[in-house]
């Protein structure tokens, strides 16, 4: 079954104040939700967890494998007015969120655009709802703010003021990050330092 609804990515508007971002809300089905869920790796560290020990029962790579195709480029390409074709594309799959991250920023300057999905079911906390912020100070100063659920869809187009940030919250967040990237370079050292993270993780709950 085809999980991404690209008819309402496409008729979704741009905004373009205080940066380029657009929000889809239910740019998954509920029924992709459920599938997911079920499926979902356990995760119970914060940090990233690599897609390519995803197992080929779950849900959340049969999306991956539809973001990775040409039609929902083409759809980002469309909406932002952007050139992607060559360009390296980064994934980055969540379960839990630390009480330390949603700490303000922009993303690093060799990401293109941003493409954050949640997947949690029916957000009920006050934290971890991230902002659309118009300074790199004031997490109470947003434009827009998004539940991390129900398979809202945010995209964003990297720039020297796309501050986003949310209050903290600390237990199970599912989300799905993917960047387009200036070169395979970089691809490759956002990599090795996930990499490197998880392995400590990995040490340490040995201990």
């Amino acid at each position: 079954m085809a999980h991404l609804n690209l008819n309402a990515l496409r008729d979704a508007s741009l905004e373009t104040e205080p940066y380029l971002h657009t929000i889809v809300p239910g740019f998954l089905s509920p029924d992709s939700i459920r599938q997911i869920t079920e499926t979902y790796p356990n995760i119970e560290k914060g940090g990233s967890y690599p897609i390519e020990s995803l197992e080929s029962n779950m849900t959340i790579k049969e999306v991956i494998e539809e973001l990775d195709g040409p039609d929902f480029q083409r759809a980002i390409e469309e909406k932002f007015a952007v050139e992607l074709e060559g360009r390296p594309k980064m994934y980055s799959l969540r379960g839990y969120t630390r009480a330390k991250d949603g700490r303000i920023h922009t993303d690093s300057k060799d990401k293109i655009i941003t493409v954050l999905l949640y997947l949690n079911e029916n957000w009920n906390q006050d934290g971890g709802r991230l902002r659309i912020l118009r300074n790199g100070t004031d997490v109470d100063d947003y434009v827009a703010e998004v539940p991390p659920d129900n398979g809202t869809l945010l995209v964003f187009k990297r720039s020297d003021n796309s501050w986003h940030g949310h209050h903290p919250f600390e237990g199970q967040r599912r989300s799905l990050q993917m960047n387009w990237m200036t070169s395979e370079g970089s691809k490759g050292w956002h990599k090795i330092r996930h990499s490197l993270s998880a392995a400590v993780k990995k040490m340490t709950a040995a201990s």
